[in-house]
C-alpha cells in the first residue's frame, strides 16, 4: 500500500525497519534504519530519497537563531521556576529542532495543538511570551493571543489529540480541505511517547483514519515518559503503529532541523490536500527533566545523557553553517547578545505580570453571574472581611 503527497511516495507496508538496543552500530534503542536524516550530528550533509530540504542557506541561518533563543527563554523560565516566580515548568532543552523544523512548516492558515511543552513552536508563530510564563505562574487561564492558530496548552496528557482530530474533521466540514487553494488548511497535533500509550490518543489514531482528518501527529520521542523509558511502553518504533491505524508513519531525526522541516512539510501537504492523516515520530531526547519537580538523575544513566549530548541539535547546525562559511564567531556573537537581551526581558516580564484576585476570579466563572455564584462571591467577601478584622 502506497500513500503520496507532496511531491514525494512511500510504501509502508513493506518496508524493512530494524529496532535496535541502547547504542548498535551508532543507533540508539529506537532508531529505525530508516530514520530520515539530511545532517549528521557532526554537521555532514546527507542525502535521503524520499525526503529534501528545499529551503534556502538563509532559512537555516533562521532556524539556527531561533533554536539559541528558545533554548535561553526555556534556561531563563526554568531558573525563574527555581526561585519561586513559576509554579512549575516544563523543560524543552534537547527538543528545539523538532520544534523550530515543525514550526517552519506550518502556513497562516493551519491550527495548532500543543502539550505543554512547545515553547519553542510557539516562539516561531508569534505567541507572546508572556502567555506561556503567565500560564506557568497560575495568573491567567490560557486566555492568550493567537488561539485562532496557536491553541492552549494542554496538561492532561493526550487529550489535545482528540481536540486536534474534532477541529481537522471541522475543516473538511468548511470545506477547507483538498481545494487546491491557498485556502486549504491544516492541523499538527504535538505529543510525547507517553501520550502515545493513552487511550484518548489512540482513539484519536482511529477517528482521524475513519474519516481521512487533515492532521499530523506530531510525536516528539524524547525517550522517556517522565520516568518510564521508551523501552518499556513499545517493542517496536513508534511510528510503526501508524501503519496498524491505517494511515502513514515516518521516524524522522528529531534533532535534525533540515529534517524535520522537510517530514513535517510534505505531511501538512498531505493533509491539506486532502489525503489524511500522518504519524510523525520525531525521534529526540529530553536534555533536562520532565518538569521542575522532577530529578532525571534518579532513573537514568548518565552515559545515556552523554551519548544523546553529541546530538545536540544546535551544535550540529552550528557545525554545518560554519564549516560552509555562512557564519562566523561575530554571528554567533551578535546572537548571543541577542539571547542575553531575551533573558533581561523575560525576568522583567515576570514583574509585569499581575496576580488575579477572588474578584477577578468570579468575574470570569461565566460570561453572566448566576445566582448561586453571586451567592459564593457574598460569602466569600463576608469572610475575607473576618479574616482581615
Amino acid at each position: 500500500m502506497s500513500l503520496s503527497g507532496g511531491g514525494t511516495s512511500i510504501s509502508y507496508a513493506c518496508v524493512s525497519y530494524g529496532y535496535v538496543g541502547w547504542q548498535k552500530g551508532g543507533r540508539v534503542r529506537g532508531q529505525s534504519q530508516d530514520m530520515v536524516q539530511l545532517l549528521t550530528p557532526e554537521g555532514e550533509r546527507v542525502e535521503n530519497d524520499d525526503f529534501e530540504f528545499t529551503g534556502t542557506t538563509d532559512d537555516l541561518v533562521g532556524y539556527l537563531r531561533d533554536m539559541i533563543l528558545a533554548r535561553r527563554f526555556d534556561g531563563e523560565a526554568t531558573a525563574l521556576q527555581r526561585h519561586g516566580e513559576l509554579g512549575l515548568w516544563s523543560p524543552l532543552l534537547g527538543q528545539e529542532a523538532a520544534q523550530v523544523g515543525s514550526a517552519h512548516a506550518m502556513r497562516p492558515a493551519d491550527v495548532v495543538f500543543p502539550s505543554y511543552r512547545e515553547h519553542a513552536v510557539a516562539m516561531v508563530l508569534g505567541v507572546p511570551l508572556a502567555n506561556l510564563l503567565g500560564l506557568f505562574r497560575g495568573v491567567n487561564g490560557g486566555d492568550w493571543e493567537k488561539l485562532e492558530t496557536f491553541k492552549n496548552y494542554q496538561i492532561v496528557i493526550g487529550c489535545q489529540a482528540l481536540h486536534a482530530t474534532g477541529y481537522a474533521m471541522g475543516l473538511q466540514f468548511d470545506g477547507v480541505v483538498g481545494t487546491g487553494t491557498d485556502k486549504d488548511a491544516a492541523v499538527i497535533v504535538y505529543h510525547g511517547d507517553g501520550a502515545s500509550s493513552q487511550g484518548d490518543v489512540n482513539e484519536a489514531y482511529v477517528f482521524a483514519a475513519s474519516y481521512n482528518a487533515p492532521v499530523v501527529f506530531f510525536c516528539q520521542n524524547n525517550q522517556w515518559a517522565i520516568s518510564e523509558p521508551i523501552a518499556l511502553q513499545s517493542r517496536i518504533p513508534l511510528f510503526e503503529r501508524a501503519r496498524g491505524f491505517g494511515f502513514p508513519g515516518v521516524q524522522v531525526d528529531g534533532n535534525d532541523v533540515l529534517a524535520v522541516k522537510a517530514v513535517t512539510d510534505w505531511a501538512m501537504e498531505r493533509a491539506r490536500a486532502g489525503e489524511g492523516p500522518t504519524f510523525i515520530e520525531a525521534f529526540t531526547y529530553r536534555m533536562g527533566a520532565h518538569t521542575t519537580s522532577d530529578d532525571p538523575t534518579k532513573y537514568r544513566a548518565s552515559v545515556e545523557e552523554e551519548t544523546w549530548r553529541g546530538r545536540d541539535p544546535i551544535l550540529r547546525l552550528t557545525r554545518y553553517l560554519e564549516r560552509e562559511g555562512v557564519i562566523d564567531d561575530a554571528w554567533l556573537a551578535a546572537v548571543d547578545e541577542e539571547a542575553k537581551q531575551l533573558g533581561v526581558d523575560v525576568r522583567a516580564t515576570i514583574k509585569r505580570l499581575e496576580d488575579v484576585t477572588m474578584d477577578k476570579l468570579f468575574e470570569t466563572v461565566y460570561a453572566e453571574p448566576t445566582v448561586a455564584l453571586e451567592a459564593q462571591r457574598r460569602e466569600y467577601a463576608e469572610y475575607a472581611a473576618g479574616e482581615d478584622a
